[in-house]
């Protein structure tokens, strides 16, 4: 079973960056497109941004120009770099990946969540 561990989250004043990051483990043979979510109080969990294994970026419009998805496939790692970051950003962001494992056998999962609150 893959595993997604996520770390970087915290409380960030309005204007300020936060770096999140999820690392993959299990048998893993091969990861495709990895991405960010993030899910506010009282709303559905929305796409943040995606990156394939090639290096091809999709972010939603709110985040554009402000973050950035990138990755580490020796690593089998996802990041997310956030600036300027704003109130409305306040969310618990998830990490997801899909892939294959050395059986062959497909997966995607998901992260536990790392909380990032935005607020003065």
């Amino acid at each position: 079973q893959v595993q997604l561990v996520e770390s970087g989250g915290g409380l960030v004043q309005p204007g300020g960056s936060l770096r999140l990051s999820c690392a993959a483990s299990g048998s893993i043979s091969r990861i495709n497109l990895m991405g960010w979510y993030r899910q506010a109080p009282g709303k559905q969990r929305e796409l943040v941004a995606t990156i394939t294994r090639d290096g091809y970026t999709n972010y939603a419009d709110s985040v554009k120009g402000r973050f950035t998805i990138s990755r580490d496939n020796v690593e089998n790692a996802v990041y997310l770099r956030m600036n300027r970051l704003k109130t409305e950003d306040t969310a618990v962001y998830y990490c997801d990946t899909d892939g294959a494992y050395t059986s062959g056998n497909a997966f995607n999962g998901w992260g536990q969540g790392t909380q990032v609150t935005v607020s003065s």
